[in-house]
């Protein structure tokens, strides 16, 4: 019950909106032209849940089927995409974590679930190491994130 499980939910591309919106910033914003397409993912670290509630939630507390691609463990990315996350600080209020863990509460009882979220961005393209960092600038605000490892 303690072992730590990771999920990893995508929009679907027709819902993807937030991806879209932020792949056409970049483009215009940085005047990144090269770049040709973003993933995000939300990140969800989840323990001191029993499998039976962490099976329940998956479909009902994580993600909506009909809208969202959901994920254990890894997620798909091209050999030349590039990747990377963001976290909250510590001490910094995670409103996501904290609503999926009081809904995981709801759905197991007497458990008490421990949740982290992060963002994970996927990007597509023919992308230099400069335009790389200027993209994670652009999404990394340093006053409450920061970029995390995805171990």
């Amino acid at each position: 019950m303690n072992n730590v499980k990771r999920i990893y939910v995508e929009k679907k591309a027709p819902y993807a909106v937030k991806a879209k919106e932020l792949r056409t910033e970049i483009r215009n914003y940085l005047g990144i032209k090269n770049l040709d397409s973003v993933r995000i993912l939300i990140r969800y670290d989840i323990e001191n849940v029993s499998g039976e509630t962490y099976q329940k939630s998956l479909g009902t507390v994580f993600s909506e089927p009909p809208l969202d691609l959901l994920t254990e463990e890894t997620f798909d990315a091209g050999k030349k995409d590039r990747v990377f996350s963001v976290e909250f600080l510590p001490g910094q209020f995670d409103q996501r974590a904290d609503s999926a863990m009081q809904c995981v509460k709801l759905l197991g009882g007497k458990e008490d679930p421990v949740i982290r979220s992060a963002i994970t961005y996927i990007l597509s393209g023919d992308l230099t190491e400069k335009e790389f960092e200027s993209i994670k600038e652009y999404c990394i605000n340093p006053v409450d994130s920061r970029e995390t490892d995805e171990v």
